[in-house]
């Protein structure tokens, strides 16, 4: 069954959702990574819909929603745009699985409001490891934001002259892919341009990352509010680290880490089954 398509407001910006169905079963909402979309969650969202409503959210400037000219791309707007999502759906305490980027928001929201989470899945999302630039002196911070985004100003989209090109790029990035799984993410994940060629979907903007917002001991302080019991996945295979002693996993009170043989970033591709079991027998336990 192809999910329905729906759009919303927040911010000013009209954002796509996609609703996996199943009427009066408990809401679940799935947030993707970053210059990703929506429907790189169908395998999940198929399974999981068994027990939930489904619904997975495509995040501002990525998939069919609309590009933020001129916003930063922040975590706090993408929280803002949860937000307004989970209050049009309406059923709280709500269960929340992100990835990447999506996870990031997904924990923060359940640190912001913790009282309208009742599970929270976050697959290698917490925040750029410690010894990331990003949480380097705030001059370097700026200073690379700002030449990023000027540098992005110059730059073309890289046109794929064939379905066959984008997906090698695809599996660049994500050796773990079968030629379904990338095939299936590269149609979902493009436009055709004027010229006859694909060029993804999400805005190069998206790519810049934001100069604040990404403070270990804020960070801290936000997962520490979360209340919910919270399952973080991380693959052995990743180019994230596992994060032994961080921080900001440290500071959460009911958090469980899976370490995940044969996987890389994507562990919900890469070893779906496992990340199935597991995520299903978390989310309907006590």
């Amino acid at each position: 069954m192809e999910p329905i398509s729906h759009f919303f407001y927040s911010d000013r910006l009209k954002l796509q959702f996609w609703d996996y169905g199943q009427d009066g079963k408990p809401a679940l909402v799935l947030v993707h990574g970053g210059l990703d979309h929506a429907r790189n969650w169908d395998w999940v969202a198929r399974s999981l819909r068994e027990h939930y409503h489904v619904y997975a959210l495509d995040l501002r400037g990525h998939g069919n929603s609309a590009w933020a000219p001129g916003a930063m791309y922040s975590v706090a707007e993408h929280v803002l745009d949860l937000s307004a999502l989970l209050d049009i759906i309406d059923e709280f305490p709500i269960r929340l699985v992100g990835h990447s980027l999506g996870g990031i928001i997904v924990l923060h929201y359940a640190g912001i409001y913790p009282d309208r989470v009742s599970k929270a899945v976050s697959i290698e999302g917490i925040g750029f490891p410690p010894s990331h630039r990003v949480h380097g002196p705030a001059s370097n911070r700026l200073r690379y934001w700002l030449e990023a985004r000027r540098d992005i100003e110059k730059r073309k989209r890289k046109p794929y002259p064939s379905l066959d090109a984008a997906m090698a790029r695809m599996k660049e990035a994500n050796p773990h892919l079968s030629d379904e799984v990338a095939r299936h993410l590269t149609l979902h994940g493009t436009n055709w341009d004027s010229e006859g060629c694909l060029t993804w979907k999400f805005d190069n903007y998206a790519r810049a990352i934001g100069p604040f917002g990404h403070n270990l001991a804020d960070t801290s302080e936000i997962y520490g509010q979360i209340t919910s019991p919270t399952l973080l996945f991380w693959g052995l295979e990743s180019f994230a680290p596992v994060p032994e002693n961080d921080p900001r996993v440290s500071a959460m009170q009911h958090c469980r880490l899976i370490k995940v043989p044969k996987a890389g970033h994507w562990v919900h591709h890469d070893q779906l089954d496992l990340f199935l079991k597991e995520t299903t027998e978390f989310l309907v336990g006590k």
